[in-house]
């Protein structure tokens, strides 16, 4: 059984920083390439950050260059996203999504709330 299971979200003030975790099980982790992405109230999904299944070229939004770090531990079958500075509108649903040759898996998420 595939399963995505994110963590590590929760209460932050603005400025602070929050590491989530997205634990991966039930198929081959490491032949995937992993994204986070996010989704706020009334708004549209948003791409975070996006890593290859050989852990190179990490991409992100522009909104989030410089704050956010995506990494992964193909040993952990874990991807992590580091978030620094972290704002207002950073307020939001944070997903991971696994993507293979031919399956694509999402989790459930995680919520981040950045108020003060």
């Amino acid at each position: 059984q595939v399963q995505l299971v994110e963590s590590g979200g929760g209460l932050v003030q603005p400025g602070g920083s929050l590491r989530l975790s997205c634990a991966a099980s039930g198929f081959t982790f490491s032949d995937y390439a992993m994204s986070w992405y996010r989704q706020a109230p009334g708004k549209e999904r948003e791409l975070v950050a996006g890593i290859t299944s050989a852990g190179s070229r990490p991409n992100y939004s522009d909104s989030m260059k410089g704050r956010f770090t995506i990494s992964r531990d193909d040993a952990k079958n874990t991807v992590y996203l580091e978030m620094n500075s972290l704002k207002s509108e950073d307020t939001a649903v944070y997903f991971c999504v696994a993507r293979g040759r031919l399956s694509v898996y999402r989790g459930q998420g995680t919520q981040v709330t950045v108020s003060s």
